[in-house]
């Protein structure tokens, strides 16, 4: 590692030694690109400084403190809480449901007030295998509850507005918890012990947790999926400082069960859209999570991180090739996302916070601002030397080593070379990425289904709507070119 880490360094020296001497002078008289590059550079390091303060006092102050308080709350009072399990498991290979069912039984068996799982599958033999799992648990299944509801392929949503409707039949009280999971999550074992204290606050509507991704091969996509992590866990308690988490997770998030079962709440998993002035009704297939999350903001309920509770979730590469694979998840992911914060940020920043209300309306933004270095760094290539490019590489690699330290030393793991270059693919590929759906909301696609979000809409009417999105998306990265290219001018 020590070697890759110092060759690492060769190139930026070698980079930095090719472009001529007294050529940044040079380039600051004929262009603005430096100062354009370093002023959105400033700002974004601005703001990634003070999520990363935030993270730390948080990890390091706020949480211990906050966390105690609700479990001297929770244990004094001997309130009932018992534990409700949702599972939606669709095309998971046997290894996994064994491994993940294995756990949750587990954790079932140590919830002290009881528990029930509610598991929706597909196939026949995932609810043999489930109920033969069940009876043949070497843990104390007496105070658990298995049901199986098998459901046709119609959506994880369809699924899970099933299940909550079966689970509301249970009568869920204030104090009781349920933890929505994906089928293939592990849990921790111990998650009942561990979130039901924080729902002593009646204000407390969900919480989510730190992930962590189980992936066999050791290559690109892994390495990927280990710096997203990481990222997230910084990114999260920052926003945990707020009781206002940016999203709760499919994987695995906790909520109150009273609200889980809300009929408002289990329409909004249901049944989720919004009405675009040029698209018309988007129905959400995709973004649960979103959904979940939009309703307690607007709601006004808070919205936890647990920092040092982890659940893991089996990854499978769901294409090919790394870049691929990436891209077809962000635009699932990014989708979700820019369905969502548009109308997020029309709630009040006074109810929903000021800080969580500025960190949406950056996730608008900062997929614009991200692209004006590169723009920036090609008109200056055009217009004054291709000396520039060597020098713009070498200060990404350099700046993006520095934020890769950064996230090494909050999670307190060192990092694989591999992750500044993927850092900055990232940031760069995610943005363009976010341009693209946001004039696209419509497009939606499961990664492991072949269905989309267009429906059955005439194929005349798609094509218009095609021709559209790529017209308005094309004018935009236009306005932003052409606005780089006076500002270089100037």
């Amino acid at each position: 590692m020590v070697l890759t880490h110092t060759a690492y360094f060769a190139v930026i020296y070698l980079l930095v030694a090719v472009v001529p001497q007294g050529f940044l002078g040079e380039l600051h008289h004929a262009s603005n690109a430096v100062f354009i590059v370093g002023f959105l550079g400033t700002w974004r390091y601005t703001w990634a400084v003070t999520n990363f303060g935030r993270a730390v006092f948080f990890r390091r102050i706020a949480y211990p403190i906050w966390k105690r308080r609700h479990h001297r709350r929770f244990w004094a009072s001997n309130v009932k809480s018992h534990c409700y399990f949702m599972l939606t498991s669709y095309m998971v290979d046997n290894e996994v449901t064994i491994m993940v069912y294995r756990r949750l039984f587990e954790a079932a068996s140590k919830a002290r007030d009881g528990a029930t799982i509610v598991a929706s599958v597909v196939d026949g033999k995932d609810e043999r295998l489930i109920q033969q799992l069940y009876a043949s648990s070497k843990f104390d299944m007496s105070n658990v509850e298995l049901v199986i509801d098998r459901i046709k392929s119609s959506g994880k949503r369809d699924a899970m507005e099933k299940a909550l409707r079966i689970l509301a039949d249970k009568a869920p009280t204030k104090d009781d918890i349920m933890v929505f999971v994906d089928g293939d999550t592990v849990v921790p074992v111990d998650i009942w012990a561990q979130a039901a204290p924080f729902f002593s606050d009646p204000r407390m509507g969900a919480l989510t947790t730190d992930e962590a991704a189980i992936i066999d091969k050791q290559n690109l996509f892994k390495d990927w999926f280990t710096l997203r992590f990481n990222q997230r866990q910084v990114m999260m308690c920052s926003m945990g400082l707020g009781n206002r988490v940016l999203t709760l997770t499919g994987r695995m998030s906790v909520f109150r069960a009273s609200l889980a079962t809300d009929p408002g709440f289990i329409k909004g998993v249901g049944f989720d859209f919004l009405d675009h002035w040029r698209l018309g009704r988007v129905n959400f297939l995709t973004g649960d999570d979103k959904s979940t999350w939009y309703w307690l903001l607007r709601n006004g309920y808070q919205m936890a991180y647990m920092p040092d509770i982890q659940s893991q979730s089996a990854e499978d590469q769901p294409r090919d090739t790394f870049y691929d694979s990436a891209k077809t998840l962000m635009i699932r992911w990014f989708g979700n996302m820019m369905r969502t914060n548009g109308r997020a940020l029309r709630e009040d920043p006074r109810k929903i916070g000021f800080f969580t209300w500025w960190s949406i309306l950056d996730q608008r933004v900062s997929m614009w601002t991200t692209l004006v270095g590169p723009i920036s760094v090609i008109v200056a290539a055009a217009t004054v030397s291709l000396s520039v490019i060597p020098l713009y590489i070498a200060w990404v690699m350099a700046t993006r080593y520095m934020f890769c330290i950064f996230i090494a030393l909050f999670n307190k793991e060192w990092f694989p070379i591999t992750h500044p270059p993927i850092l900055y693919f990232g940031q760069v590929a995610g943005a363009i990425i976010k341009t693209f759906v946001l004039f696209r909301l419509d497009k939606q696609k499961w990664t492991r289904q072949g269905s989309g979000g267009s429906g059955k809409a005439m194929a005349l009417q798609d094509r218009v709507k095609a021709w559209e999105s790529f017209a308005h998306h094309a004018l935009a990265l236009s306005w932003l070119t052409i606005a780089v290219m006076f500002l270089n001018t100037l």
